[in-house]
């Protein structure tokens, strides 16, 4: 009886040593695991940002390389090519309108006589992608702020006859819209396509004092050299490049209160009404203008790079979830004498580095989620979002069968985080299903801390809701793991200080284990997502939902 007490205590002791030992090596796997993982994420951003891709800019020989190397991870993760003929590639023709320096020129026709304006002292002509050479003639009409919105009740062209003439237009939104609708209907785009709509053969802006505060005249100088982009139509034609309105223009206030001398109303009383948050009605000005410029035009190509991991199941494997990160950045910086090239770092090379890291994971998976994920990094993103617009009109997949995008769009990786932020979680069901995945790490989902920015229209997933998909637009949130730290002062250090500058590289400090956390919260958010029975849908009477949705819920 001693004897097999001894040798079962021996047994035992045998056992537990060796769970110990297993023990001891499943945690040293995992630990080797996790400093792989973070090793992993350090080798795509220290490659993305570094000097010899030159500030990938669109085009650019150095977002080639870039797009090259995505493609290779992608071969290597085992996804499947989902780019255009078979490969990884949707290559994306683009024209670049560089404003001829010495051409802008402006005058004003009154009663009192002929007034030349003087470039760029006084106003700053845009370049038009549709036209080489323009010259627009007609009498000035003011329309307010150029919109129309039916939802809001505001028609800023209602009573006004403003065929074959040029618009005078304030930048922005009434302070009244609500933010993420009002960015709709105020963007420059929806705002050129009435000013066609209702027969005006120019664009003229004038800033408001709100405007002027956030982005001044003075700094708009800086991107007197930069060129208009757009992408190309089957035809060769440049999309939404509204050569119908010719160059357009931006007034300094001096000039802008010239115009409004002899109007019904001044420009003062027009920025007395904006005071009490009342849109000015439209009238007839007492001049006319010719506008001459003259635009060089560059033809370029730049990718999207696509690949798909498949679903498992036989019914679901059709539908998509889509991660993107746009893989661009702004190139050289023309005002720097030192240092030139803007990396991009956060801005996106640490976006494009934690989706390709999410790709390996998936790509791990033993069994992988029920819809197939589809993986895009976007080109073209700083040109105005032109790398996802295009790919959302022209999907390599079918549109209705994509059921939701997570965009990942320049996470401030300096310190540890105890949250994130979905903007645009509140507009469909998504909320639930990102909530549930931070969860999963141990973290929450907190609100959007800045409506007033209307982030969810500003980024590459709102080409995605454009064509009626679900989609949020993920970063890290404020609140820090380390009560020492905050996430808030961190988030704005880095735009007041690194933001589109040359300072967003390699010297900054990373906090890997943020790079981690990210990636782990947006691998969830994918897995969540492929495995749940229902597709996302838009909430009940969602405004963008409403307005955009065309194959959900179907």
């Amino acid at each position: 009886m001693k004897i097999k007490l001894v040798c079962l205590t021996l047994l035992s002791a045998c056992f537990l040593a060796a769970c110990q030992t297993n023990s001891t090596a499943s945690r040293n796997a995992n630990i080797a695991a996790e400093q792989a993982q973070i090793n992993r994420l350090q080798a795509h951003l220290y490659f993305l940002a570094d000097d010899l891709l030159t500030g990938r800019d669109t085009g650019s020989e150095g977002h080639e390389i870039a797009s090259k190397y995505i493609e290779s991870e992608f071969k290597k993760y085992g996804l499947q090519p989902a780019g255009d003929d078979g490969t990884y590639f949707q290559r994306i023709a683009f024209r670049q309108a560089f404003l001829d320096q010495s051409s802008p020129k402006l005058t004003l026709h009154t009663k009192q006589g002929t007034t030349e304006l003087h470039y760029p002292q006084d106003f700053i002509a845009y370049a038009n992608t549709g036209l080489e050479q323009s010259i627009t003639r007609g009498d000035l009409v003011f329309a307010g702020y150029g919109i129309v919105a039916p939802e809001l009740n505001h028609d800023d062209y209602a009573g006004l006859d403003v065929k074959d003439k040029v618009v005078v237009v304030l930048s922005g939104k009434p302070v009244s819209f609500p933010s993420e609708e009002g960015a709709h209907f105020g963007s420059t785009t929806e705002k050129k396509k009435h000013a066609i709509a209702h027969g005006a053969i120019g664009y003229i802006t004038i800033s408001t004092p709100l405007s002027e505060k956030v982005k001044p005249y003075q700094n708009a100088l800086n991107f007197l050299h930069v060129p208009s982009v757009r992408f190309l139509d089957p035809q060769g034609q440049p999309v939404n490049a509204f050569a119908q309105l010719g160059g357009g223009a931006l007034l300094h206030k001096d000039v802008a209160e010239q115009i409004f001398a002899d109007a019904p109303m001044n420009l003062a009383a027009i920025y007395a009404l904006l005071e009490e948050d009342k849109a000015p009605k439209g009238f007839d000005l007492p001049l006319s203008i010719e506008l001459t410029t003259k635009n060089d035009f560059k033809q370029v190509s730049s990718p999207n790079v696509v690949g798909v991991l498949a679903g498992s199941d036989p019914d679901l494997k059709n539908q998509y979830v889509v991660y993107s990160a746009h893989s661009d950045h702004i190139g050289f910086a023309k005002t720097v004498k030192k240092d030139k090239i803007n990396n991009g770092a956060m801005d996106n090379a640490s976006g494009t580095s934690v989706m390709l890291e999410t790709a390996r994971l998936f790509s791990e998976l033993s069994i992988k989620p029920k819809r197939s994920i589809l993986f895009v990094a976007v080109t073209g993103e700083e040109k105005g979002l032109l790398g996802s617009k295009y790919f959302a009109q022209h999907p390599t997949v079918p549109i209705q069968n994509i059921v939701a995008n997570v965009n990942l769009d320049m996470p401030i990786l300096t310190y540890e985080f105890g949250d994130v932020i979905a903007f645009g979680a509140n507009h469909s069901d998504m909320q639930t299903s990102v909530a549930q995945a931070a969860k999963n790490i141990g973290i929450e989902l907190s609100p959007d801390p800045w409506p007033e920015l209307a982030l969810f229209t500003r980024s590459d997933h709102y080409s995605f809701v454009q064509q009626g998909v679900p989609s949020v637009f993920l970063v890290p949130g404020l609140k820090s793991a380390d009560p020492e730290v905050d996430g808030s002062k961190q988030f704005q250090g880095f735009l007041a200080t690194h933001y589109h500058k040359p300072t967003d590289d390699l010297n900054q400090v990373f906090n890997w284990q943020a790079a981690k956390k990210f990636t782990e919260v947006n691998f969830q958010i994918g897995l969540t997502l492929g495995n749940q029975t229902k597709r996302p849908e838009w909430n009940q009477g969602d405004f963008f939902g409403d307005v955009f949705s065309k194959t959900t819920n179907k």
